[in-house]
């Protein structure tokens, strides 16, 4: 009865909200009317003092955002056009690459001009293109023997998916003449090739070719088989080059005297290469290598991972590419500068670290290292000691353990 109107129908009884409102004389519509709105006339009223105060605070704020936006506005602008510039710089060297470069590949390759631009980073529309120039073809592999290999490839395949060969067994170490069997271990590794790409991954776009390149690699070198690490500098390869032209320049790439010891595991190389790393540690950096050295922090802890896949695993996509892009110029040379560099951008933090932490951060870099300041530490680093530079170091170094092996103590680790 006590919500039925006179004509007797029944009402509905009030909102809570309702309620609040009778018993307020106002209601606010913004934090900005609290300021500067009256107090209600069953409130005592704001002093002058404190109303003069509110209006202050309140073109503060306004002031304020004002200036953020401002701000904001000027960050987009600035973006832009650092955007726009790059985009024409990169459409520049394009028209440069292909009209004047390319066409005169032989004569202008090896210039002053060409190899300031070949630092700045190859447009990616030119970048397969120069990598295979660059890396050529010693071993005169055509086409026609890629499809020869990746025949011989899915017939083993064929083979070895009808339970033709015991691959788990002969895991422990293949015999040279059936290094073939690693076929099977690349099915392994593709799906932990750029995961976060998901391009590689069965019915991904580029997971067949991947497949293709690797098995008939393995059926083109069985001395050398599969080893892991070649997934990723197949599918940059990939990334950049036709099947064919991709296997051609990965083959040859493999072929280089670093990666050929890398990739046989021919430990007495892979030290000699580490031992002239150290070289040019010591000269570049001697507060960290001491630092390495009494922590016990060994080059082969993390630069074994970075010559595996040349970088393509440990840096950014981009940033790898651009590390390739010198590495094709300049060779095995640029691996380890590259190295020396990385840690020259991270020396502050390393001689801070223990050997665990370390150990951590080096297996483990940044995702979002700047490409600009990665190549700033790498120019930076000399790669000559002692009036000798990379290649005579290493010369030296191998000379010098051969004599060793010999019964000659010259060589001093």
């Amino acid at each position: 009865m006590e919500y039925e109107d006179k004509a007797g129908r029944p009402s509905r009884p009030p909102s809570p909200r309702q309620n609040v409102r009778k018993n307020l004389d106002f209601e606010p519509l913004s934090t900005t009317a609290l300021i500067l709105e009256d107090r209600p006339a069953n409130l005592p009223a704001k002093p002058a003092e404190e109303a003069q105060k509110h209006r202050q605070q309140y073109e503060e704020m306004v002031v304020q955002a004002k200036k953020r936006e401002l701000k904001e506005a000027q960050r987009r602008k600035k973006q832009l056009e650092e955007r726009c510039k790059v985009e024409e710089s990169i459409g520049n060297a394009v028209l440069t690459w292909n009209n004047e470069i390319l066409p005169n590949w032989e004569t202008m390759w090896c210039s002053r001009k060409v190899r300031d631009l070949w630092w700045q980073g190859i447009p990616p529309s030119v970048r397969g293109k120069v990598w295979s120039l660059a890396i050529g073809n010693e071993l005169n592999i055509t086409h026609e023997l890629f499809d020869i290999c990746l025949a011989r490839a899915k017939e083993r395949w064929r083979s070895l998916s009808s339970g033709g060969s015991d691959v788990e067994s002969e895991d422990a170490g293949f015999s040279a003449a059936d290094k073939e069997a690693s076929l099977e271990l690349i099915k392994l590794d593709i799906s932990r090739t750029f995961p976060n790409l998901c391009i590689f991954q069965q019915g991904g776009p580029y997971h067949d070719m991947l497949h293709s390149i690797l098995g008939a690699y393995t059926c083109y070198r069985p001395d050398v088989g599969y080893v892991q690490g070649m997934s990723f500098i197949a599918a940059v390869l990939i990334l950049n080059l036709d099947t064919a032209d991709a296997f051609i320049a990965f083959s040859n790439l493999l072929n280089k005297p670093c990666q050929m010891a890398f990739f046989r595991v021919d430990h007495g190389l892979m030290l000699t290469y580490f031992a002239a790393f150290e070289v040019f540690f010591e000269e570049n950096l001697p507060k960290l290598f001491a630092h390495f050295k009494k922590n016990n922090l060994t080059p082969d802890i993390y630069l074994i991972d970075w010559i595996f896949t040349l970088y393509s695993k440990s840096l950014p996509l981009d940033l790898a590419c651009r590390i390739w892009d010198v590495f094709c110029r300049d060779g095995e040379e640029f691996l380890f500068r590259t190295a020396l560099g990385i840690l020259k951008l991270f020396e502050d933090i390393l001689t801070r670290m223990d050997f665990i932490h370390s150990a951590q951060f080096l297996t483990r870099l940044p995702e979002d290292l700047p490409a600009d300041e990665v190549f700033a530490a790498i120019s930076a680093v000399q790669m000559q000691s002692r009036n000798k530079k990379w290649a005579q170091v290493l010369a030296a170094l191998q000379k010098d353990s051969r004599e060793m092996e010999k019964g000659s103590p010259s060589l001093r680790h």
